[in-house]
């Protein structure tokens, strides 16, 4: 077993164990002092361990968004999960109802399709299951798109057997946000509604729920390692990423530029949105270096800006620009702190995109 950073084999994802513990820290702190509901997204980690350590720190539950997650978590211990993602099809109901039937679970919706699925499959399962009715709060993906139609919906559901209206959910937390909510809300109290919950969520605004007092309810999930873009959005800074991914040195034949053995599948291949010339992550100890290209199994870094190059065999530390997306890659986590080994843990829910 590795006892140290040099007994790994790379490229190899390593988590500062500190680092989570402080990022955690820090959050529930934030929630508990203004009397939100804090409920981690676990697509970040995919840890089950972890989502156990964020409950007993004070979260009220976890989000998934796939069902594959939620059943990982639930045979990891966790009781209470919302899953954050419509759920359609046959099959799928069918787990759903498996999973609520040992585990508390709230579902999602933005149509009333994807209600009248939830309420037969309840029906049929004997159970009555929390729907959160999902709001486009502005960002274009999932959710009806004004309070009038999250207010008809709403009552749609609130009268279909196996279903019990339970509030309203959006994604991220915008300018538009309270304005819709607080109309939304109106909506529902005129209506004999009332929202039990009002969850929101998205790292980058987190710290600043509390403006939107319409919320009871937080879900951020890349809070717990932070990434080049947590530092670029300015929610975070270095010493508060907890994940990054060690890399080797593998060829140094272009006194320009250096080759590591973490390409695509190691790095994943997302560009900062607004900053896409800056490449495909930070290079500890090489602040001018950027990784330019990613291939499969090779990085390419554009070294012209460093004083020095690092030679072939040396290890560097990449912090990814999406971390959430990189995690995924892997099979296992080595849980480090300083240069020690603790454990190489397996990722639980890691591929879970079903």
């Amino acid at each position: 077993m590795a006892r140290s950073l040099d007994d790994l084999l790379t490229p190899a994802l390593c988590i500062d164990v500190d680092r989570v513990e402080a990022n955690l820290r820090r959050m529930q702190d934030y929630c508990s002092a203004h009397r939100l509901a804090l409920r981690p997204h676990i697509k970040t980690h995919k840890l089950p361990a972890f989502a156990r350590l964020q409950v007993r720190l004070g979260a009220c539950g976890i989000t998934c968004q796939k069902l594959g997650e939620a059943e990982v978590m639930a045979d990891g211990g966790c009781d209470d999960i919302l899953l954050s993602y419509e759920i359609v099809g046959r099959r799928n109901l069918r787990r759903l109802t498996d999973l609520a039937g040992r585990v508390r679970v709230t579902a999602v919706a933005d149509s009333l399709a994807v209600a009248l699925g939830l309420s037969e499959a309840a029906s049929r399962a004997g159970l009555t299951l929390d729907v959160l009715v999902d709001g486009d709060t502005g960002y274009h993906r999932t959710g009806v798109s004004t309070p009038a139609l999250a207010v008809e919906l709403a009552q749609r559901i609130a009268a279909l057997p196996g279903l019990r209206f339970a509030g309203l959910f959006t994604y991220p937390t915008l300018p538009a946000t309270r304005s819709w909510l607080a109309l939304a809300l109106e909506g529902l109290r005129a209506a004999g509604l009332p929202a039990g919950t009002v969850s929101s969520g998205g790292t980058p605004g987190a710290l600043s729920t509390h403006e939107v007092p319409e919320i009871t309810e937080l879900r951020v999930g890349t809070y717990i390692y932070n990434d080049r873009a947590t530092i670029r959005q300015g929610v975070a800074g270095p010493d508060d990423c907890a994940a990054t991914v060690l890399a080797t040195v593998v060829s140094a034949n272009d006194p320009e530029r250096v080759i590591l053995d973490a390409g695509s599948k190691a790095l994943a291949a997302d560009l900062l949105q607004h900053d896409p010339g800056l490449g495909h992550g930070d290079i500890a100890g090489y602040p001018a270096a950027v990784v330019r290209r990613l291939y499969e199994e090779h990085a390419v870094v554009d070294m012209t800006a460093c004083p020095r190059l690092p030679a072939v065999g040396e290890r560097v530390s990449v912090l990814p620009n999406h971390i959430c997306a990189a995690v995924n890659l892997y099979d296992e986590a080595a849980l480090v702190r300083g240069a020690a080994v603790l454990e190489v843990v397996p990722i639980a829910a890691r591929g879970c995109s079903r």
